[in-house]
Order: structure tokens, then sequence, then C-alpha cells
């Protein structure tokens, strides 16, 4: 059945032109002032031939057939080394840290040269972090 310009409109009519004057001032057809003017307009109107005069001077807009506007995604960049593994060399420097504290007030108090036994902790320690590093697998992706 034909909408008559007499027949009373419900919410959901004037929420679809609501919509098709949101559309038309996205797209610069009227400005923000024209648009806040029929809007008042529009929430007045009772039925379909003052909803109509709200459009008249626009063209068509078939919301239901528009094509969704699709955001593109940003890439997820690698973010560098992964948390574990900066964990891990923070523990090696931190002990090695330490270790180099405790020979060098070893070395003072000592007469003679004592041999650098820290390069004991750091070496083996440091070359399989470094080799873990280097051919490691990147950051895991959760699923």
């Amino acid at each position: 059945m034909a909408q008559s310009p007499e027949m009373r409109a419900s919410d959901v009519d004037r929420d679809k032109v609501a919509a098709v004057l949101r559309e038309h001032t996205a797209e610069g057809r009227i400005t923000m002032d024209e648009f806040n003017e029929r809007l008042e307009q529009l929430y007045k109107s009772r039925t379909y031939g003052e909803l109509a005069r709200l459009t008249a001077d626009l063209p068509d807009v078939d919301l239901r057939n528009r094509p969704a506007k699709i955001t593109p995604q940003p890439v997820a960049k690698p973010t560098g080394m992964h948390p574990g593994m900066k964990a891990a060399w923070s523990a090696w420097a931190g002990a090695s840290a330490i270790n180099w504290v405790i020979w060098l007030i070893v070395s003072f108090t000592a007469d003679n040269f004592i041999y650098p036994w820290p390069l004991w902790v750091m070496g083996p320690w440091g070359a399989i972090l470094l080799v873990s590093t280097i051919f490691g697998s990147g950051p895991q992706e959760k699923k």
C-alpha cells in the first residue's frame, strides 16, 4: 500500500529520515546549520508529507544498499624482542654486574692478581642468549 502524504509517520520513519539527513551532511550537500534546522523540523513532523518536504531538494539515498565503509586495520608491526628474551638479557646483565662488582672488591683487597672468573659466568650464558636471540622464533601470535 502506498503511503499517502497525510498518513501519520512513526518514530522509525523519523529515524530513517534523520539518517538520510546525516548522510547528506557528511557528503557536504547540506551545512550543519541546515542539518540542525531540518532535524528540529523532523522531530516536529507528524505526517509522511512533512517528512518528504525535508528531503525534497536532496537526491535519494538508499541506506539499506549502501556499501559498508571499511576502515583499514593497522598492520601490526613487530615490536622488537620478545618480552621473555628481554627479561633473560636483563637477568644476564644483572648477574654479570654483580659478579664483576664482587670480583673488583676481591681484587682490590687481595695482594695479587685474581683470575677474572666472572667471564665464566657471562660467557656461556651470554652465548646461549645470543644464539637464542638471533635464531630463535619471534613473538608468537595468540590464537
